[in-house]
């Protein structure tokens, strides 16, 4: 491949530094300067399984294909799905889950608002409560609902991610999935000011994923924690493509985060070929 047209194509990089400083970089930059990844996963959101006059089902299979393709080329340890599974109806719940049951690695769940069932039908789905915690070769995860049966717009529970972050405070790195943007920065986010003030008080959050936002696949930053957007997978509305989010803790503890857009088949390839390279 010509290095010239590989440096064209490739999508921008985002570093989350042990410091807790961001950097942007190329995808050749991260090559030469992190070539080894000792953790990898996906985050993805919003598959609205079942919403009307949507392809929701060629969107699932899309999506797990794609999703298995990356654990093909460079293991992923796990996968996060980040709410809106369904569109509502609860009898869609299980259907999704027999679509995500075929992702080839572990995937865990958040409940969005349009998740539209009690969380006793959400354990006896999912194998996990509405709010969970899970351990990963030292990597925490920290997975909480932002809604409630009715669809409400919520903030995570403070109680108990308080009682998790202190439990894990000593933990090298923390990320966080929530399905609702917890800052007013988008037409459909809600102002969580309490959540954003116990964050900042634990330096190993490494980010916050948010769901939620279709057209929004990019960082935003407050109070110094990374909040990342993954587009869609699924549903009527929201960025051109239907992609998600991958995440990669290198050896030495640097965050490097990038979107897929894996219709786009030039640069599918290419930055598969990356992440061989940098697994190797």
């Amino acid at each position: 491949m010509d290095r010239r047209h590989f440096l064209k194509n490739t999508t921008p990089v985002l570093l989350l530094l042990t410091n807790g400083k961001l950097m942007i970089r190329s995808v050749s930059e991260l090559v030469s300067s992190h070539n080894k990844v000792k953790f990898r996963f996906a985050v993805a959101s919003d598959g609205h399984f079942g919403e009307p006059k949507t392809t929701w089902e060629s969107d699932y299979n899309s999506i797990v294909s794609h999703i298995n393709q990356q654990h093909k080329q460079g293991r992923l340890h796990t996968c996060i799905i980040n709410g809106d599974i369904i569109h509502n109806d609860p009898a869609m719940m299980p259907l999704a889950k027999q679509q995500l049951d075929q992702l080839q690695m572990p995937y865990y769940v958040t409940q969005g608002n349009h998740d539209r069932v009690s969380e006793d039908v959400w354990r006896k789905t999912w194998n996990m409560p509405f709010n969970h915690s899970f351990v990963l070769n030292k990597q925490v995860f920290l997975l909480a609902t932002t809604s409630n049966e009715k669809g409400d717009f919520l903030c995570p529970d403070l109680d108990w991610m308080r009682s998790q972050l202190e439990k894990y405070k000593k933990a090298p790195n923390v990320f966080i999935a929530i399905h609702i943007t917890p800052v007013k920065w988008t037409e459909y986010g809600t102002d969580c000011p309490e959540f954003i003030n116990l964050l900042k008080d634990y330096k190993n959050v490494r980010c916050v994923f948010n769901g939620h936002d279709h057209d929004q696949d990019d960082m935003k930053e407050r109070e110094g924690i990374p909040f990342l957007f993954d587009s869609h997978i699924g549903g009527s509305w929201g960025t051109a493509y239907k992609g998600f989010r991958m995440v990669e803790v290198m050896d030495d503890n640097t965050v490097a985060t990038y979107i897929l857009n894996p219709e786009v088949k030039q640069n599918e390839h290419l930055l598969l070929e990356r992440k061989t390279e940098a697994v190797k």
